[in-house]
C-alpha cells in the first residue's frame, strides 16, 4: 500500500465534503474546483500525460451532456409543462380525492406518487410536490418534510428514467439489465420497511400501523416485487414507473376498501376530478411510460431499429481508450420530450407555448449542467489517472474481505457529496469494481451496492434538504429537518450494510 498517493488520490473527495458541507459552496463552483485539483494532481502527482488528461476530462465532459443533463431536462421539462398547463393541480385533487386518513394520504402521495415522480423527473421534485400536498392537509411541515426525505430513497435508485443505474453500468462496463436486477434484490427490504416507518412517523408512533398494517404492506410488495421482475426482463428505465404505478393502484384499492369499512371518517373536501380529466392531466407521464415501453427490449423490432441510430466518437487519447457511444433517439431523453409535446399538444396547448417551457426548462438548468459536467469529468480523469484503483487498492488491503460492508456507506457518501444518485455512481462505481475484482468478490453484487447505499445519502444531502425546506416554507430551517432524518438514515444505512454483506457472502458462497 503506497500511503502517499492514497492520501493524495483522496484529495478531490475531501475537497467536494469540505466545499459542500462545511462552505455551503454552489455545486457547480466547488465541482469546477475540485475538476482543477484533480487535473493537477493527476498530471504532476500520478504522471498523467497533459493531452490524456484534458481527453479524459473532455470525454467525461460530453457524457455529463449527453445522455445526462439531457435527461435531466427532458424530465423536468415534463414537470414544468404539466405545471403550466394546470394538469399537476389536477393530478394533486385526484390523489387527495381518495381518503382522509393520513396514514393512507402518506401512502399514496409521499410514497406511491412522490416514487412515480422521482421515476420520471427526479432531481427534487419528489421532495417538493408531495411534502407540500401533506401540508395542505394539516401534517406539520417539519414532519412533512422528514416523511418525504425518507419516501425519496429506494426510488432514487431508477430515478429519472432509470438514469443512476444506466450510468453506473456505463462507468463500470457491466451489462446493465443483471446490474440492475441485483439492485432490485438488494433494496428489497428497505422498500418494504420504509412504509411502515412512515406510516409510524405520521400516526404518531408503530400503534399507528395497527389498523392499516394490510395497506402498508402492500404498498412496500407493490413497489418493490414488480420492480425486480422489470429490471430482470426489461433494464433500468420502467421498474422504478412500473413499481410506482402498481403502488398506487394497489394502495388506493386498499384505501378505499378502508374508507368504506369506516363510513364515519370525515371526508376529504378535495373535489375528485372526472376519469377523463385525470387521464387528460397524466397525458404526458402516460405517453413517456407508453414511448419508453415501446423503445425498452419488450419490443425488439423497434428497440433494434432506435438503438441502430447511433454515432461513435474516440475522445479520449489513452491508453484503453473505446469509441464514445450517442444513441440519437433511444436514449430516454429523445423519448421523454417527444412525448412531453405530444402530451401538451393533446391538452390543447400552443407549440410555441410548449417550446417555450423547453426553452426555459433548459436554461434552468445551467448550473446543473456545469455541475453534473464537472463532476463527471473529474471522476473519468479520477479513473483514467489511476487515482480510483490507488484507493480501491489501499480500501482492500485495509479491509480484506470486509470491504463488501463499507460499500454501501461509499455511496452515501457520494450521493450526501454531490446530493445526486447518478454523480455517486459516477465518482465511485470504477472503483466499486476495482475493489471487487481485487477481492475477487462478486463484481456486480458490489458495484450495485454502490448505487443501494446512495439512495441512502439522499436522505440528508444538502440539496435534498434544501428542496425539502423551500417546499414546506422552512428556509433557514433546515438544521431541524437535517436532525430529524439523520437517526433514519443512519438506520437505513445499517440495514444495507448489514443486508448487503451477509447476502453477499451467500451469494460468493454459491458462486453467483
Amino acid at each position: 500500500m503506497h500511503w502517499g498517493l492514497f492520501l493524495t488520490a483522496l484529495l478531490p473527495i475531501i475537497w467536494l465534503i469540505f466545499a459542500l458541507g462545511v462552505l455551503k459552496m454552489a455545486g457547480s463552483k466547488a465541482c469546477s474546483i475540485g475538476l482543477i485539483l484533480t487535473l493537477v494532481l493527476a498530471i504532476f502527482v500520478f504522471r498523467m500525460n497533459i493531452l490524456d488528461s484534458l481527453t479524459a476530462a473532455l470525454e467525461g465532459a460530453v457524457m455529463g451532456i449527453w445522455p445526462i443533463v439531457y435527461i435531466i431536462i427532458a424530465a423536468v421539462f415534463t414537470y414544468n409543462l404539466t405545471t403550466a398547463s394546470g394538469s399537476m393541480a389536477t393530478i394533486r385533487n385526484g390523489l387527495s380525492s381518495i381518503t382522509s386518513d393520513k396514514r393512507l394520504l402518506v401512502l399514496i402521495i409521499a410514497w406511491g406518487f412522490g416514487g412515480f415522480l422521482e421515476a420520471i423527473a427526479g432531481f427534487g421534485t419528489a421532495v417538493a410536490i408531495p411534502a407540500s400536498i401533506l401540508i395542505a392537509f394539516g401534517v406539520n411541515p417539519i414532519l412533512s418534510a422528514t416523511i418525504c426525505l425518507i419516501a425519496n430513497t429506494t426510488p432514487t435508485a431508477f430515478g429519472a428514467i432509470g438514469l443512476p443505474v444506466t450510468t453506473l453500468a456505463q462507468i463500470s462496463g457491466l451489462d446493465v439489465m443483471h446490474l440492475s436486477y441485483l439492485v432490485t434484490i438488494q433494496l428489497l427490504p428497505l422498500i418494504i420497511i420504509i412504509p411502515f416507518v412512515m406510516v409510524a412517523l405520521i400516526g404518531g408512533g408503530f400503534k399507528a400501523i395497527r389498523e392499516v398494517w394490510a395497506p402498508t404492506l402492500a404498498a412496500g410488495l407493490a413497489f418493490g416485487l414488480p420492480q425486480i421482475f422489470v429490471a430482470r426482463f426489461l433494464g433500468a428505465e420502467l421498474p422504478a414507473i412500473i413499481g410506482s404505478i402498481v403502488c398506487i393502484i394497489v394502495t388506493v384499492l386498499f384505501a378505499l376498501r378502508y374508507e368504506h369499512k369506516h363510513p364515519g371518517t370525515k371526508k376529504t373536501a378535495v373535489a375528485a376530478p372526472k376519469a377523463n380529466e385525470f387521464v387528460l392531466a397524466a397525458m404526458p407521464f402516460i405517453l413517456v411510460f407508453v414511448f419508453v415501453m415501446l423503445a425498452s427490449p419488450l419490443v425488439p423490432p423497434l428497440n433494434h431499429f432506435l438503438t441502430g441510430i447511433k454515432s461513435a466518437i474516440t475522445i479520449y487519447t489513452g491508453a484503453g481508450a473505446k469509441p464514445y457511444v450517442f444513441n440519437w433517439v433511444s436514449t430516454p431523453g429523445t423519448l421523454i420530450i417527444l412525448a412531453t409535446i405530444i402530451g401538451g399538444l393533446i391538452q390543447k396547448m400552443k407549440l410555441g407555448e410548449i417550446f417555450k417551457i423547453l426553452g426555459k426548462t433548459a436554461v434552468q438548468m445551467v448550473q446543473t449542467l456545469i455541475t453534473v459536467c464537472a463532476i463527471v469529468a473529474l471522476a473519468k480523469v479520477m479513473g483514467y489517472s489511476g487515482m480510483i484503483a490507488s484507493i480501491a487498492a489501499t480500501l482492500v488491503g485495509l479491509l480484506g474481505a470486509f470491504y463488501p460492508i463499507v460499500a454501501p456507506l461509499i455511496g452515501a457518501l457520494g450521493t450526501f457529496v454531490t446530493g445526486s444518485d447518478t454523480s455517486a455512481n459516477v465518482l465511485f462505481g470504477n472503483l466499486q469494481r476495482q475493489a471487487a475484482v481485487a477481492l475477487h468478490d462478486s463484481t456486480y453484487w458490489v458495484v450495485a451496492a454502490n448505487a443501494v447505499g446512495a439512495t441512502a445519502g439522499k436522505m440528508i444531502s444538502p440539496q435534498s434538504i434544501a428542496v425539502a425546506s423551500a417546499a414546506t416554507n422552512l428556509q433557514g430551517q433546515e438544521g431541524e429537518i437535517l436532525k430529524k432524518s439523520m437517526k433514519f438514515f443512519l438506520i437505513y444505512l445499517v440495514i444495507i450494510c448489514i443486508w448487503i454483506f451477509a447476502s453477499g457472502l451467500f451469494i460468493h458462497a454459491l458462486h453467483i
